[in-house]
């Protein structure tokens, strides 16, 4: 077993790990080539990894492609889950779209950025002056309907398996139930339909290391987003348990070895001058 990663405090206490700095890509190119599994690198890597070293990456790739843009994420669901996604409206922003969303959605309505996280880039659109503020910061618009809540679920999954399912209540602020805008952890129980919607879209679109963000309305679950890098506060166990659960993965996944097993031959990298 030969792992490299880019990421060394989620990455710490994994054995056999050579840890490198994201810029090592270039110098280290053999080593990487070589890697039974590439762990945690940059987005801007992934190209360069999985194109030009033939590296297994981890998260997989279907969780960078998808977790790095909220359209793309939003679009792949709605395939997936149709019934399980808020209205959405996405479009470029020009002067005649902005009239047909600001008459076609109920207020108050969600405004989104493409790329953002931990709760910002997010805003409840109450008025026009809200209305009129989003539509400086962003050059697509991405609006979803309001869904009447007060708290979400927050699932953890790893591979193909739930980690950990916890409510996210409400910030004080209101309307954010991120832990980083202020929201609180509830382990109470957490109704089987939000962790079977995360398992399926989890499954269905190869998505291997993500947190994601359900809502329940009244017994029925919506998925509002995933994140690929996610925190650990509300997981019980912490980052142990999460790095347990993606050892345990890596090793479920690798290639087998033994005396009825030949050993992998080396890929060698070509130079070319």
């Amino acid at each position: 077993m030969a792992w490299i990663s880019f990421d060394v405090f989620r990455s710490l206490g994994f054995a056999d790990t050579q840890v490198l700095k994201p810029d090592d890509i270039f110098r280290c190119r053999e080593d990487i080539s070589n890697a039974d599994w590439v762990l945690y690198p940059e987005y801007w890597q992934l190209n360069a990894l999985v194109y030009g070293l033939n590296a297994r990456v981890f998260p997989s790739e279907a969780s960078y492609r998808l977790g790095h843009n909220k359209i793309e994420m939003t679009r792949a669901f709605e395939i997936i889950a149709p019934g399980h996604c808020p209205q959405t409206l996405i479009l470029a922003n020009t002067p005649e779209n902005a009239r047909r969303v600001w008459h076609d959605m109920l207020l108050p309505f969600v405004a989104k950025l493409p790329k953002a996280s931990q709760g910002d880039g997010v805003w409840l659109i109450g008025d026009r002056a809200d209305w009129e503020r989003y539509l400086q910061r962003s050059d697509v618009i991405y609006v979803q309907e309001y869904l009447p809540i007060d708290r979400d679920i927050r699932v953890v999954v790893i591979g193909d398996k739930v980690l950990s399912a916890y409510w996210r209540l409400q910030s004080e602020q209101g309307f954010y139930n991120n832990v980083a805008k202020g929201g609180l952890c509830d382990h109470g129980a957490v109704p089987e339909a939000a962790t079977q919607l995360a398992l399926h879209l989890a499954r269905s679109l190869d998505i291997n290391h993500a947190g994601f963000d359900i809502a329940m309305v009244g017994n029925h679950p919506y998925v509002l987003e995933f994140n690929r890098l996610f925190g650990h506060h509300g997981v019980e166990g912490g980052g142990r348990a999460v790095r347990d659960a993606v050892q345990a993965y890596l090793l479920e996944h690798s290639e087998p070895t033994g005396p009825n097993y030949p050993s992998r031959p080396p890929r060698r990298l070509q130079r070319v001058a």
